[in-house]
């Protein structure tokens, strides 16, 4: 049987990770995959994180089974984090997933099963796992205009004129914040027309929101996703634990169904059960429950909140440090960094000048020329910025 299969081809990030592991140089350095890098090159266990850890440790009684949906108090907990102030936050059910890749499949799921023949517009560039997803669940994709490769910047103008032509049939996905992989977010006011889109238009929209505090802060990060909720009847959400609480290998994420009614909301939330039932059966505990526990303990609450706007902080500082470091070296020309929101950044190299930037730095970035500001840090910046000015010249 398998003798059959044609050899898989190689994920273009994670594959990257494999080489970095290979490379004995000292100087070598991993800004491809995204993952937050302390001062030391470490990703932390956070200390509100450490803190639930040993709570659970010392309180929980079995590993038995939690069920379908889940961790129902962490469902609650991330649907007040995205939704609460909002008109949506009653009418919202939330299931909780194997990450956010779990829930972008199991919406793509649930959208097939309603309505088979949807088409779902992705941004141009979009998360390397969207398209597939979204492929997989027997969807169609689609891809509007969104970056603009010589401003470094949204192209709202073009996005929203080719989402004008999206309609009942179709589903706009949009990246909550912090924009995966080019770092440039919509405006608020981008927001606002995209939801009067929608309600002229009749397509669904389809949030995914894996970076919240990263880029303006816990609750800026979620404003045009609130507004979003609060003025339309229908959309989703898909959301991720994995960086703004560190619990990458956790896998703990959520998908959320916002309808015009409770009683809908929740039957959609049945068929999504439904659909986890055959597939992954029941999410992975762990995470949830240290995400409900934070965020049901307002001491714990403080402390993530506080480190998140220190890691937030430390972002910003790495953005500033690197395009200073660049115009100290005579050139202007990776101002947009400074600008850029989040982990990423797409810096606009060729596939061949990223290929430089391994063979010659040990710099490892994906060949779309993103890369992972979060992965920097700070004693390297000097190099990385002398190495982005000599391979783009």
């Amino acid at each position: 049987m398998f003798k059959q299969l044609t050899q898989a081809q190689l994920d273009p990030i994670l594959s990257l990770s494999i080489a970095y592991r290979e490379d004995r140089r000292a100087d070598k350095m991993d800004l491809g995959i995204g993952v937050y890098r302390n001062s030391q090159g470490e990703t932390p266990i956070m200390q509100a994180v450490q803190q639930a850890q040993q709570y659970l440790l010392a309180t929980q009684t079995t590993k038995a089974y939690v069920g379908l949906a889940g961790n129902e108090v962490f469902n609650q907990s991330m649907m007040n984090l995205l939704l609460s102030g909002t008109s949506a936050h009653s009418r919202a059910a939330a299931v909780q997933t194997p990450g956010a890749s779990g829930a972008l499949r199991m919406l793509a799921d649930l959208m097939c099963l309603a309505q088979p023949d949807t088409t779902v517009w992705l941004t141009n560039p979009s998360y390397v796992n969207h398209k597939p997803v979204m492929e997989a669940a027997g969807l169609t994709v689609k891809y509007y205009p969104y970056f603009d490769y010589a401003t470094k910047q949204v192209n709202s103008d073009a996005m929203l004129a080719e989402l004008a032509k999206a309609g009942p049939k179709d589903v706009v996905l949009l990246h909550g914040c912090c924009h995966n992989p080019t770092g440039a977010d919509i405006s608020f006011a981008d927001w606002q027309a995209v939801t009067a889109l929608a309600n002229k238009n009749g397509f669904l929209p389809f949030v995914d929101i894996a970076y919240q505090g990263f880029g303006d802060g816990l609750e800026q990060d979620a404003a045009g996703l609130k507004y979003m909720a609060d003025n339309i009847e229908e959309m989703i959400v898909a959301t991720s634990c994995s960086k703004n609480f560190g619990l990458y290998r956790e896998r703990t994420g959520a998908a959320i169904v916002i309808s015009d009614s409770l009683q809908e909301a929740q039957k959609a939330k049945g068929r999504i059960l439904q659909l986890a039932r055959s597939t992954y059966t029941m999410p992975p505990d762990h995470g949830a429950a240290v995400v409900a526990t934070i965020l049901t303990d307002d001491d714990l609450t403080a402390v993530w909140k506080q480190e998140l706007v220190e890691m937030h902080g430390r972002l910003l500082s790495l953005r500033a440090g690197l395009t200073k470091a660049i115009r100290a070296q005579g050139s202007d020309s990776f101002d947009f960094i400074e600008k850029h929101k989040g982990m990423f950044s797409v810096t606009g190299l060729s596939p061949e000048q990223i290929e430089r930037l391994r063979k010659e730095f040990a710099i490892y970035a994906v060949g779309d020329g993103r890369v992972n500001i979060a992965g920097l840090q700070e004693q390297q910046i000097d190099y990385l910025a002398n190495a982005l000015l000599t391979v783009s010249q």
